[in-house]
């Protein structure tokens, strides 16, 4: 069992470079099946979810490859499969995307109900209900949804929650539909944006984007064409409240700053000295932390996914703090890890009072899931003594060189166990 190695207790001094967004990534690589032809994208990470994806576009047929100076390149001219192994797609819930991409490509598809981590029901609802609007009729036989849609025609859609997730699935379907589909109360994060303009990039029209309605004049196809993955915003902010936990003083480059500014602006409220210019952040901290409260909202409010993380932060708050999460109803599970470590919190319902405590003391917890690793790993960062992490196949489905990175940031911390002590995929 692979673990990772915390001794803890010194600030984190340096620079360090934000690598490619997990979630855009996620996206993006599977609109490329609208693709007759080689897309070529850049500043892909290397991570398991990744090559989870990669292996599945692989079944259906499709060429992938790293080259050598880091872009992927994705050629599904020769896709001629429209099923999908049901043991891969139910590790990853991006995966469930591919059932729109398959019926806008064939006019059929066969898509395993996802998986992903565990943080509270994650229903496929607004995927399906839009789907159906968009023309395709769907079953559900024994895990896995069937479809069919000889053509898909464009429609209204409304979201009854901006879920990022179906916005982006019903955009790739709607993008080679029969008409005009509008998607009404969408999300806005920055990943959704992302994808639009690639699918604009291949040919597709697309406006909208980045507001609660997005328009979609359907086109008969799509062409080839080279994009970005954005710098992973999440990432970001990790890597900002582990310099503002262990009191350190770190510069966070290749980020689009503006994407992060929910958490800024909270890690401000601590007492945490925040310089964002538009491609770096700068995060020092001299003094203690203050407390504050956040409450989870889609974009432009502050990310689930950084909850976790931060609420490790303020268990060392000098005060109370109250986090509330309304996007997942079971993202406090981690809590019980931080409390072997020595903090004081206390869940109830959708919220956890966390009461800061002088100092956290090492401890062997597990990563309950991917954003629960992160926020175990920047407690362990601040902990007095030794940290052990193991259930590392969460954390390393979104982080891609996390142990070197703090390395080079001065942090005290291996990966032991394993051939591949870094947590990056060595080939794709």
């Amino acid at each position: 069992m692979d673990t990772i190695k915390i001794r803890g207790g010194r600030p984190l001094h340096g620079s360090v470079k934000v690598g490619g967004s997990k979630n855009d990534a996620l996206a993006i690589i599977p609109a490329a099946l609208l693709v007759p032809g080689i897309t070529k994208l850049r500043n892909v990470p290397r991570i398991s979810d990744v090559e989870r994806l990669l292996n599945i576009l692989r079944y259906l047929g499709a060429d992938t490859r790293f080259l050598p100076d880091g872009a992927l390149e994705i050629d599904a001219s020769a896709i001629h499969r429209f099923d999908t192994p049901q043991d891969q797609v139910q590790q990853m819930r991006a995966s469930f995307n591919l059932l729109g991409v398959l019926l806008a490509r064939f006019g059929k598809a066969s898509v395993a109900m996802p998986g992903g981590c565990n943080i509270g029901a994650r229903p496929v609802n607004f995927h399906v209900k839009g789907l159906e609007q968009l023309g395709a009729h769907l079953m559900l036989e024994h895990g896995v949804y069937e479809g069919t849609a000889p053509r898909l025609n464009g429609t209204e859609v409304y979201l009854e929650f901006p879920s990022a997730g179906a916005t982006q699935h019903l955009m790739c379907a709607a993008a080679c539909a029969e008409g005009v589909t509008t998607i009404e109360n969408c999300a806005q994060e920055p990943e959704v944006v992302n994808l639009a303009g690639f699918l604009n990039a291949c040919g597709a029209k697309i406006s909208g984007m980045g507001t609660p309605n997005i328009s979609i004049e359907g086109v008969s196809s799509l062409h080839p064409a080279e994009y970005s993955i954005l710098p992973d915003r999440l990432q970001a902010s990790t890597f900002a409240i582990a310099a503002a936990i262990t009191g350190g003083n770190v510069t966070i480059c290749n980020i689009q700053a503006e994407h992060c500014r929910p958490v800024l602006s909270k890690l401000a409220e601590t007492g945490v000295e925040v310089i964002a210019r538009a491609d770096e952040i700068h995060v020092r901290r001299n003094g203690r932390l203050m407390p504050t409260d956040i409450k989870t909202l889609p974009h432009p409010g502050f990310p689930t996914d950084v909850q976790q993380p931060f609420a490790a932060l303020l268990t060392l708050a000098d005060g109370t703090s109250v986090v509330t999460e309304t996007v997942y109803e079971s993202r406090f599970r981690y809590t019980t890890e931080l409390q072997r470590m020595g903090a004081d919190v206390r869940v109830e319902g959708r919220s956890a009072i966390i009461t800061g405590v002088p100092m956290l003391t090492g401890a062997p917890v597990s990563c309950t899931d991917l954003r629960a690793g992160a926020a175990l790993v920047c407690a362990g960062l601040a902990a007095q003594g030794v940290t052990i992490l193991s259930e590392l196949e969460h954390l390393d489905r979104g982080y891609e060189n996390l142990v070197e990175n703090l390395q080079n940031l001065g942090a005290d911390i291996r990966r032991s166990n394993s051939p591949n002590t870094t947590g990056k995929l060595q080939s794709a």
